[in-house]
């Protein structure tokens, strides 16, 4: 047993006699120290000292009760001492002396001391634990009584305080309202009023301090409730029986000077004073009279002599008619009317405030976590109400500004305490990391080509500045060999769903294997597990470029031949001369949705076609698709569908006895197969592009083939591969026709549709980065081959609002507006139109001008920028319209640029990209890759060669929104000595300043 005498301040441990009996108890005591404060529960034992400190008794067991040594706990605040610390079966609760409340963590049998401070919410001048970890406490700012809700054994630090209803004695008239107001405060009280007692000594206190203890003892400091003796009481009067006060440090608080004679009335008016401890001897405490209880005068003394009163926690008797002293009727069942104190310099009350109250113990309460407790009911008095509201977190606008206010300053100096000073030194953890796993094949980069089993790891990680990075792994076995590829996540540049009929596979391209045209080819087990991997995948690369959000205004936007989307940020040093960013070095992430085409310019209006000639305008969100959760923004997402027609050729051969059959030769293509006739394709075994697609329609024969056709639907050539032509010579020996049937997908994407009117291509009028153009020019070509002009079109309403029919005198199939409102078009037989007169005042324009074809060619696609006109044939030439002036817009002649193109695409700044085929790569050719043209120059239009880009399998692209001025590189001279610089320098200059984004 551990005992604490304040006024010795002192802690006793106490040993029981086994050995000697006889042995007096006072020999049993032993000297622990000198301590300010002690509380212990079980096997925990804390102490606070004099300077604020707290300590800890270690070694506490069965075989060892009294512990091994005391451990030294600092206090919550290094600036603020602790003054109070209550302790439970798993808790400590400490109030300091600037009256915060705190609470240690972490605290057990094993580990006493615990691991740390949690600063708790309120102002306390004192706490309690109870018998199972629940607290109480007094207000230091209302001195009402609190009791912490919510405390559990998986929460030991609750929730919130609740004020404890504890009416004065005023309040009550009856006694059972009084027994029901205290038990609606959860104090019980019981027992008997005793005679005072006149023991002095320490051991005396003791063994009555020993005896059963009240459930739980609340005591108020009314001053009100101070009610002194007449001066000439009856001799034989007996003398009242005062309730014994058993806490020791208790009394040694409540010391008060007062003057002997006085009414109640009068030391309400007066104020009292709190004595020192050391000011009074041990022996004068001890023969102090009982503070409000009638006296002799025998009995009166000086303040120094006043004798304090013994609550022995039973419940007082009404004893007033013997005693003769005049006690208010009221106060009868009061426990305040027979021991009462005060502890500070504070106002008495009036009759409308609630009690201040000085002490709570709760050490013999056991209060169920789970048990509605009806303590808490609603007070009338305004202070009480006004207090619970101080202590709940619900506060008015004004001090939440100001408790945000502090908190942010709180935080302010903290990050300046704890990181700003102390950036120079080394990290201890540098990074975080975590790593997804999973089994996936590999398309093997030697001979013999084939998928193998690998094991797939994406190991992404988290630097000390909150930059992120990743590495892929590619575990495979070869000759049972462990072995692994690897790619960091900031050198991958795209990720791409790859078309293939019997897997679910995607491609992952970096700079080097963008030039070698062979990416790492990977294929899941399932469509939904390669979505997976390609969301994460995406997202992991733009964390890692610190990409967010929707693509910018002057995004460079792409399309795959399987319909994906994706876009690439430009950087200024793209179009840079002499040395412009590399590009296949640009980093291309998806967007939700599928398209056939897509414009885009400057100002941020996107509009893309279908397959099946839908129109869509783009809504400024991102993701959409598989895209899921951050990866997609929850506005703006629309569901989006398309509907494609899937071709097979049946081929025949003539055969002089049976005419045209299905027979060929050995070394002909198969009789069923692609447009290519590598792969046989039969009608029972075509299947759509991917289990999104489903079929809408049935196999029929397809009339609307480059080439024309007879009435069955049949193509005429010499061999197989040749021209094809729509009708029969005697030169002709085997004949092809194709057959359609529609798929239907549905998906989600940032794209809401224009109807009604089905197109096959658009352009957008290409402006400025700074442009302030109101309506914005929008042409089309329907699907039936018909010119539109879109009236209407704006920023904030890029869906425009009508169409106007612009007449021409054949079909048209291609369109294209550049600067100055400049409209070239390409009709279905191959040649060239201008559109003259065409202006915001006239935004239709007056006649169409015709521009003869290059000699021999049939143009197929046109494309306008600021000064250039670039078309492309049915053969795959890229032309240049040479001598376009403002006062001669149709150009003089044609020039050849390149061959093998697929589409071109002209900047507003006059830049050229094209869709090139037939691009040698390492392993093969690659069809279908994005290639840009070097060094176009106002006096060299043409450019000089072309930088390949991403590829293969490219099918469209767009530049006519990057209109971002490339970055102007001035030369060093060669007279210039102060910094004489090599070529090579000027390039990385030029490279870094790109970089930067200068």
């Amino acid at each position: 047993m551990l005992v604490f005498f304040p006024q010795y301040q002192r802690v006793f441990y106490h040993q029981p006699p086994h050995d000697n009996p006889h042995l007096e108890m006072r020999e049993l005591w032993k000297n622990c120290g000198q301590r300010k404060c002690l509380v212990c529960s079980s096997d925990l034992v804390w102490a606070v000292l004099w300077e604020g400190q707290l300590i800890v008794r270690e070694g506490i067991s069965r075989d060892c009760p009294k512990g091994a040594s005391w451990a030294i706990v600092e206090s919550p605040s290094s600036d603020v001492g602790a003054t109070h610390v209550a302790v439970g079966n798993n808790v400590v609760w400490v109030v300091t002396k600037d009256n915060k409340v705190w609470f240690r963590r972490g605290v057990n049998s094993h580990n006493p001391c615990g691991s740390g401070w949690i600063s708790m919410v309120g102002e306390m001048i004192m706490i309690n634990v109870g018998q199972n970890d629940q607290v109480w406490a007094i207000s230091s700012e209302d001195r009402a009584v609190y009791f912490r809700q919510g405390v559990t054994s998986s929460e030991l630090s609750g929730k919130t305080w609740k004020a404890i209803t504890v009416p004065r004695d005023g309040d009550r008239s009856h006694s059972s309202a009084s027994a029901n107001s205290l038990q609606s405060a959860g104090c019980f009280f019981c027992g008997e009023v005793r005679a005072p007692s006149v023991a002095s000594d320490a051991e005396s206190d003791l063994e009555k301090g020993s005896a059963d203890g009240p459930g739980c003892l609340v005591t108020s400091t009314s001053p009100d409730t101070f009610v002194d003796a007449p001066s000439d009481p009856p001799t034989d009067t007996p003398k009242p029986r005062i309730p014994k006060v058993t806490s020791d440090s208790f009394i040694s608080e409540l010391v008060s000077d007062r003057e002997s004679g006085k009414t109640s009335r009068d030391v309400g008016k007066a104020t009292p004073t709190v004595l020192e401890e050391d000011t009074i001897s041990h022996e004068e405490d001890a023969k102090a009279p009982c503070a409000g209880v009638a006296l002799s005068p025998s009995q009166s003394a000086s303040p120094l002599d006043t004798q304090w009163s013994n609550v022995d926690l039973e419940e007082a008797q009404s004893q007033q008619a013997q005693t003769g002293a005049v006690l208010d009727s009221a106060d009868t069942c009061s426990l305040s009317s027979v021991a009462t104190y005060t502890l500070a310099m504070e106002d008495p009350y009036g009759g409308d405030e609630h009690p201040l109250w000085a002490w709570v113990s709760g050490g013999g309460c056991s209060v169920d976590s789970h048990s509605q407790l009806s303590w808490f009911n609603s007070v009338n008095t305004a202070s009480l109400v006004q207090s619970v509201q101080s202590m709940s977190l619900s506060v008015s606008p004004a001090q939440t500004a100001a408790w945000r206010k502090q908190i942010f300053e709180q935080l302010s100096e903290r990050t300046r305490r704890e990181i700003d000073n102390f950036k120079h030194y080394e990290q201890a953890i540098e990074q975080s990391v975590w790593v997804k796993k999973g089994s996936m094949q590999w398309w093997r980069d030697w001979k013999p080509h084939k998928w193998i089993d690998v094991h797939f790891a994406l190991e992404q990680f988290s630097g000390p500045e909150g930059n992120k990075d990743g590495i892929l792994f590619i575990y495979y076995n070869y000759y049972e060999e462990k072995k692994y590829l690897h790619a960091f996540i900031n050198e991958v540049t795209i990720l791409v769903p790859v078309l293939n009929d019997s897997k679910h596979t995607f491609a992952i391209y970096t700079p080097e294997r963008t030039k070698q045209r062979w990416p790492i080819r990977l294929a899941a087990a399932t469509e939904l597990e390669m979505h997976d991997w390609l969301a994460l995948l995406s997202v992991s690369c733009c964390d890692a470029r610190g990409i967010q959000g929707p693509p910018a205004k002057q995004a460079i936007w792409s399309i795959t031949c399987k319909g994906d989307i994706f876009v690439s940020e430009p950087s200024p040093g793209l179009e840079a001369v002499p040395y412009p960013t590399p590009c296949d070095q640009m980093f291309w992430r998806q967007v939700g949705g599928h398209l056939h085409i897509v414009e885009c310019n400057s100002v941020g209006i996107v509009w893309g076609i279908g397959f099946d000639h839908t129109a869509w305008i783009y809504t400024g969100g991102y993701g959409g698709g598989f895209f899921q959760g951050l990866a997609s923004s929850t506005d703006n997402i629309y569901t989006q569908t398309d509907v494609k027609s899937v071709y097979i050729y049946e081929n025949q051969r003539w055969n002089p006895v049976t005419g045209y059959t299905n027979r060929g030769l050995p070394t002909d293509r198969y009789m069923w197969s692609d447009a290519s006739g590598l792969h046989e394709c039969t009608k029972a075994n075509t299947k759509p592009p991917s289990p999104q697609w489903t079929w809408v329609s049935e196999w029929a024969i397809d009339y609307s083939v480059s080439g024309g056709t007879d009435r069955e639907g049949w193509q005429y050539a010499a061999d197989f591969p040749a021209s094809y032509h729509g009708y029969k010579t005697m030169k002709d020996f085997v004949r092809r026709r194709r057959w359609a049937r529609k798929c239907k997908l549905t998906t989600t994407g940032p794209w809401q549709e224009v109807p009604p009117i089905a197109l096959s291509d658009v352009t957008i009028l290409p402006c400025a980065a700074q442009s302030t153009v109101d309506m914005v020019p929008v042409w089309a070509i329907s699907n039936k081959g018909d010119v539109l002009c879109r009236l209407g079109v704006t920023a904030l309403t890029p869906a425009g609002s009508s169409w106007l029919h612009v007449g021409t005198d054949q079909p048209f199939k291609s369109i294209s507006i550049g600067a100055a409102s400049q409209v070239w078009a390409i009709a279905r037989d191959g040649s060239a139109f201008y559109r003259g007169s065409v202006s915001p005042q006239n935004p239709a324009g007056d006649c169409w001008y015709h521009i003869p074809s290059p000699a021999k060619q049939k143009l197929k696609q046109v494309s306008v920028g600021r000064t250039s006109v670039y078309t492309v044939d049915e053969n795959g030439n890229l032309w240049y319209r040479q001598g376009v002036t403002p006062s001669y817009p149709q150009g003089s002649s044609w020039e050849h640029v390149s061959n093998n193109v697929r589409k071109v695409s002209v900047g507003p700044l006059d830049q050229v990209w094209i869709i090139a085929d037939k691009v040698q790569g390492s392993h093969s050719l690659s069809c279908g890759t994005v290639c840009h043209r070097l060094a176009v120059q106002p006096m060299q239009p043409k450019g000089q060669s072309w930088d390949y880009g991403i590829g293969g399998g490219w099918d469209h692209i767009t530049v006519r929104g990057n209109s971002v001025e490339p970055p102007h590189i001035r030369f060093p001279s060669l007279t210039d000595t102060s910094s004489p610089r090599s070529l090579l320098e000027v390039r990385n200059t030029e490279v870094d300043s790109s970089t930067s984004g200068c």
